[in-house]
Formats: structure tokens, sequence, C-alpha cells
């Protein structure tokens, strides 16, 4: 769906302007008081004073609300059929999580037809909208046979430019005990079927998955085909994901819950940015990961939803960042670059996650002055208004919504 983008829009009387360029305002996060920013041809034409803003066709009076860039969501599996709350209930009474529930819901998402997963692909789009989501990444992974992955990507592809092959998700029941084999089908059929459908190519390298080697004959694979690495690492025990990430030169190590002393280092000293999903980790209850040691150290860190039915089904970025200042010992600056600033690093996007002339007229507006709201007032859906591409995408005092597609 193509936004009209042919009318220019200013915002103005806004209480706090969060840009993400230190150099147009104060801080890391480039604020901007009493500020107004202008949207025309889909990407931002200006950022300054309310009182020295240029005429445009079309005007917003925020009222003193709080501005942001949108939210970027650089992991998200939303390609799925079926709904795992049991699991979470058996969870929350004490079962430990293990990696092996994900073979219900690729039994689910096999039986699913075309016109289902797309649906549920779309309500969950539409909800990461609502909450300020304007770019979103999404992993196949729940089909695990080429016709499956295939048909996986195709969805993702018909709705965002961000689409991961995560064909190497868990070993599929028919491979039980034969995870080798799998991977030498997923490296050959799959990833030549998938790849013109995808831009990055995931693994799950985790005890009960994929280890090292398994893992980046994966990767590899892809990035013969064009594709960009990304790893789900070191989410329930220390382990390889995050040195193999490194050593590739992936765009993302993500989860990053145990890490030693020389992971933090490997990741200091790369471009590869820690992908943080505390949404993941609250509802395993699994341990969070050090997000003050990474920062210290200097690591680039991005914060994502990791909405998916088994471990993390929510799509709000706002409930992470509440959670990543809470029990991850963020500062509510660090977790708002994050979801922002940090998840386009992740996705290796200069046009988004920031608002800058030139950059991407993507932007959300808070029922709030200020953007430390998300954190203060956790659980309150304070997202009033959406901007993708400089058109009103949704607004909660309108009751305005389009803009389905992420392209």
């Amino acid at each position: 769906m193509t936004a009209n983008t042919s009318r220019s829009t200013a915002l103005t009387g806004i209480g706090t302007l969060v840009t993400n360029d230190p150099t147009v305002g104060d801080g890391p996060l480039g604020l901007i008081r009493d500020a107004a920013v202008v949207f025309d041809g889909g990407v931002v034409a200006w950022v300054g004073s309310t009182d020295a803003v240029p005429a445009a066709d079309v005007g917003y009076d925020l009222d003193g609300r709080a501005v942001l860039p949108g939210f970027v969501e650089s992991h998200s599996h939303l390609v799925f059929g079926g709904e795992r709350a049991e699991e979470f209930a058996a969870r929350m009474a004490g079962q430990p999580y293990a990696a092996g529930g994900i073979r219900n819901t690729i039994e689910a998402t096999r039986n699913a037809t075309d016109e289902e997963l797309q649906a549920n692909t779309r309500r969950l789009l539409d909800e990461s909208l609502r909450s300020g989501s304007t770019t979103v990444e999404c992993k196949t992974g729940y089909g695990q046979t080429v016709a499956h992955e295939l048909r996986s990507t195709r969805i993702a592809a018909s709705l965002t430019d961000e689409v991961t092959l995560l064909a190497a998700h868990v070993p599929p029941p028919e491979y039980a005990g034969r995870a080798d084999d799998y991977v030498a089908m997923v490296c050959s059929e799959m990833i030549d079927a998938c790849a013109p459908q995808a831009k990055w190519i995931d693994v799950f390298c985790e005890t009960g998955a994929f280890d090292r080697d398994q893992a980046h004959a994966v990767l590899t694979a892809g990035m013969a085909k064009g594709l960009i690495p990304r790893v789900h690492g070191n989410q329930l025990r220390e382990g390889p994901g995050v040195q193999l990430a490194v050593e590739l030169g992936a765009a993302s190590v993500d989860h990053v819950c145990y890490t030693t002393q020389a992971d933090i280092d490997a990741l200091a000293q790369s471009s590869t940015v820690a992908t943080l999903l505390p949404g993941a980790d609250f509802s395993t209850r699994n341990k969070y990961p050090d997000a003050r040691a990474l920062l210290d150290a200097g690591v680039t860190v991005a914060l994502g939803a990791d909405c998916n039915p088994g471990t993390s089904y929510t799509t709000s970025l706002p409930f992470c960042i509440a959670i990543a200042v809470r029990d991850m010992h963020m500062t509510p600056d660090e977790a708002i670059w994050a979801a922002t600033a940090g998840g386009a690093r992740a996705l290796q996007r200069a046009d988004v996650g920031v608002l800058r002339p030139g950059t991407r007229a993507d932007a959300l507006a808070l029922d709030a002055p200020s953007y430390l709201h998300l954190a203060y007032r956790p659980g309150v859906p304070l997202v009033s208004d959406v901007w993708r591409g400089g058109e009103l995408a949704w607004s909660a005092r309108v009751g305005h919504e389009k803009a389905r597609a992420l392209r």
C-alpha cells in the first residue's frame, strides 16, 4: 500500500521532541523542547522550534505531547498458526522453558491456510503499529519444509521489507535425532528456494536447537546467496552464539542473556548489535541480560519485543522499554534509543529510528509531555498517534487506521 505523500505536514506544539540526532538537539537523544517537525514527500523536511516552523499544507497541534521516532522492531516471529497459552500457564506453575515447544507451533502453522497465516500476520502488524512500531522485521521458522518456509517468506515479504529466513529454528519432528541431515537440506534446497524473498538469514544457536558448526553452516550458506546473517544466541545458557555472530560480522545477536567477559569484549570491538528481548525473559522467567555491562563496555544495544506465540506474545515495545529500565538497569534515555535508533542499527538502516531532515517520516506521539512516561507509566497505552512515511497511519483520538503494509 503506497501512502499519499503529496502534501506537507507540520506537527507543532510538541512538548519534547526526540530526534536521536545530537547535532540538532540536547544530549544523545537530540531533544528539542517546544518543538515542531515538518514532513514532506514521505521524509522529514525540517525540525526545530515551534515558533520557527515553516508553512505546511496540513498541521497537527499536539498540545504539548511528546514525539519520538517510530519504534524499530528488529526481532519478531509473526507468521504462525495457533497459540500456546497452556504452555505459558505451565511455565508460570513451575515447568521450565525448553526450546522444543516450538514444535507445537510448527504443527499448527503447517495446518493453517495461507489466508489464516496472512490474516494473523496482518493482525499482529496492526497491533505493532498501534503501539508505535513503524518498522518491523519478520522471521519465518514455523514451517520447516521447503514449501512451508517459502510460503512464510512470501507472506512476510508481502507486508514488510525486513524478512528473515529462520529455517534453522529447531530440527522439525521428522528430523528428530538427525539435525545434521536437516541442516544439509536447509543449506541446499531451502535457502535456494527462499532466499529471493528474504533479506536476512538467522539461526537458533542453542542447546536443543543447533550447535556452533550447524549454525555456521546455515549462516554461511545463506550469506553465499546474498542474505545477511543474524543469530539467536546465548538465551538459555552461555554458548557460542555471540562469538559466532561476531566472527561472521552478523548484523545482530539476539537474546544475549548469558555472556562471558570475552563475549562482551568481542561485541564491543565489533559492529554486531546486541538485541535484548526482555519480553521473552519476562514470559519465561529467564535471566535478564546484563544490559548495564554491555552498555558500559560500549556495545551497541537494541530492544525488541520478540513477538511469538510461545515465549513473548507481545508486540509492545513500550512494555519492553519499561522492563529494560526497571529490571535491566538501563536509563530511560538508553532504552528509548535502543528501541528506535538501536533497532535501526540492528537492521542496518540509517533512514529510520531518527528524525532529521532526509530520514523517513515515521514518528509517534504520546499522550504525555515526555518520553520518560513510557517507563514511568508502565502498562498505560500512551501512544496516541502514529505517522508512517509522513501520513497519519493510526490515531487513538480519531480512530484512524491505514497503511497496513510496512513497505
